[in-house]
């Protein structure tokens, strides 16, 4: 059953209101089921916007972070509750653990990291929950042809291409992250290809 999910995105601020529209609605829909999203615990961007719209609407909002990024002033002081980290490592490691699903929202490097990591240990069946990608504006269009393009090369399975799943709306995206079921871990015979 999932009780929470973590939120992955940017903390960027020079983007499309779009983006924020839907980090909003989505933190709002969590708040509204009573789910609690676990994110990055950033003061800008759509980590703040998804935790807001979440903590607006009575969830709980969980940030974990890095102590270097508390010292640099980027830490949402309003969130439910803050795990301090010591580097980027334990946080990725730390947010899959408190959280039953994810679901990935636009973002840069940091977000595409944390994204081939969690793609790499469900491919693995190191991590068996649901993994969404919600697809603003065609923004994860191109990644997700590189991951069919890597397929398509034998550099992966066809049955990995069942890893993740794409949604065009915040409520597709939670749809998504509630009633996809866990990976079956028997499937890590079929990493080496």
């Amino acid at each position: 059953m999932v009780r929470s999910i973590a939120v992955y995105c940017a903390s960027s601020m020079q983007i499309d209101d779009s983006f924020f529209r839907d980090a909003r609605q989505l933190g709002r829909l969590m708040g509204e089921k009573g789910l609690t999203l676990v994110n990055g615990a950033g003061n800008m961007g759509l980590m703040a916007e998804s935790a807001n719209g979440c903590l607006e609407a009575g969830g709980k909002a969980i940030g974990i972070i890095p102590t270097f990024m508390i010292e640099e002033g980027w830490c949402h002081n309003g969130m439910t509750e803050i795990i301090e980290t010591t580097d980027m490592h334990v946080r990725q490691a730390k947010m899959a653990e408190m959280s039953d699903a994810g679901i990935f929202l636009p973002g840069g490097c940091g977000t595409f990291a944390e994204m081939m990591e969690l793609i790499t240990w469900k491919q693995l069946g190191l991590y068996l929950k649901p993994i969404v990608f919600l697809n603003t504006n065609g923004y994860f269009d191109t990644m997700i042809e590189a991951l069919n393009q890597a397929i398509r090369q034998n550099f992966m399975r066809p049955v990995h291409a069942d890893i993740w799943r794409v949604a065009s709306s915040p409520e597709e995206a939670l749809t998504m992250a509630l009633e996809t079921p866990l990976w079956d871990a028997s499937i890590r015979r079929f990493a080496k290809i």
